[in-house]
């Protein structure tokens, strides 16, 4: 399985989760994409976006200092 890294660092909501779904159209069945953001709204915007396109969200883990970084099963 491979994993896929996207930085969205210095994004504000919504550019981190439009990313997610631009990166999403070429993402195999399979794939892991780790997304890196420091968007206070982040961790809900996604689980949102994963409830909405069937993705599973492997997780969300807040890093500190403002930064997350979730994990998306594709």
């Amino acid at each position: 399985m491979a994993t896929e890294i996207l930085d969205c660092n210095g994004m504000k909501c919504p550019q981190p989760v439009l990313k997610v779904a631009i990166q999403a159209r070429k993402i195999s069945p399979g794939t892991t994409l780790e997304v890196l953001a420091d968007c206070s709204a982040f961790p809900n915007d996604i689980r949102k976006w994963c409830d909405k396109n069937k993705k599973t969200l492997l997780s969300c883990s807040d890093l500190g200092d403002g930064a997350f970084k979730a994990q998306i099963q594709f």
